[in-house]
């Protein structure tokens, strides 16, 4: 099925930041609450509530609407991103708005079968001007296949700052919550083990990114996050150990998250920019 339309479709939204999300948020990660959104906290912003009718099997709106109406493929995930921070905070109350734009709608085949990849562009504003800039990666694929594949630990990163926690239901479902995600593989475990055929609840990709950016910054502390891009490799499980690895490199540092085989589950790179004063 051809997408060529879809390309370069734009939509603009609204919404305003509630500091009941940024309680949420705060409580959901066990930091203290801070005074404007930190990176990539931005997540739970433009929620798209729909009604019950229109709610696909997977828990997620069926498709249609802004998005390509991928129908033969059940498999939607977030495969990564990239996101410009500007300088412009957004703090408790704000007003904002989001523009986006399909970048690119392309088929490939890989080792499932067809995949289709879509790049969204979002440019989300507050008050003090344009907050950030950033390109979505989703992918959708068939059911067919294994939900996971083995992998090999990675290799050791002397000298990194490593930290690590277990995610467990209560905060997958806190973050889904906070996000207004409704799909199925976070909270429900007999839909995700015997639909979809993995081992235990995913952890959200965005909730992974959340962390790496925060660890990221941990690693270069009094910096500014510039820039910051990741990708997804494999998922990850609730109720067992998820390491954060950082290491850092002038104006750079590299993060991963691994499981408890220590096989990378997602990648990324931040950039900085000037010292904070």
């Amino acid at each position: 099925m051809p997408y060529h339309d879809w390309i370069g479709r734009t939509e603009t939204r609204e919404d305003r930041l509630d500091p009941r999300l940024l309680l949420g948020m705060a409580a959901t990660l066990g930091v203290p609450l801070p005074l404007s959104l930190p990176p990539l906290w931005h997540w739970m912003l433009f929620q798209d509530w729909v009604m019950p009718d229109r709610i696909g099997p997977d828990g997620h709106p069926k498709r249609g609407g802004f998005l390509p109406p991928v129908h033969d493929l059940p498999r939607r995930m977030w495969a990564g991103g990239r996101v410009v921070f500007h300088a412009a905070p957004i703090r408790a109350d704000d007003r904002v708005t989001r523009t986006s734009t399909i970048l690119s709608v392309q088929e490939k085949a890989g080792g499932t079968g067809r995949l289709v990849f879509v790049t969204v562009r979002h440019v989300v504003e507050g008050p003090a001007g344009k907050a950030l800039e950033e390109e979505q990666d989703l992918v959708y694929r068939a059911a067919e296949g294994a939900a996971v594949k083995p992998a090999e630990p990675a290799p050791d990163w002397p000298g990194a700052l490593v930290t690590a926690l277990v995610p467990d239901a209560v905060m997958l479902f806190r973050y889904s919550a906070l996000t207004g995600n409704g799909h199925r593989i976070h909270y429900d475990h007999p839909y995700v083990t015997a639909v979809e055929g993995y081992p235990g609840l995913v952890v959200h990709g965005p909730l992974q990114a959340t962390l790496m950016a925060a660890h990221a910054l941990a690693a270069a502390p009094g910096r500014r996050l510039a820039r910051f891009a990741f990708r997804g490799r494999r998922p990850a499980f609730d109720g067992r150990r998820l390491s954060i690895l950082a290491l850092a490199a002038g104006d750079a540092v590299r993060v991963e998250t691994r499981d408890d085989q220590g096989a990378t589950c997602m990648q990324a790179e931040a950039e900085f920019g000037p010292h904070l004063g």
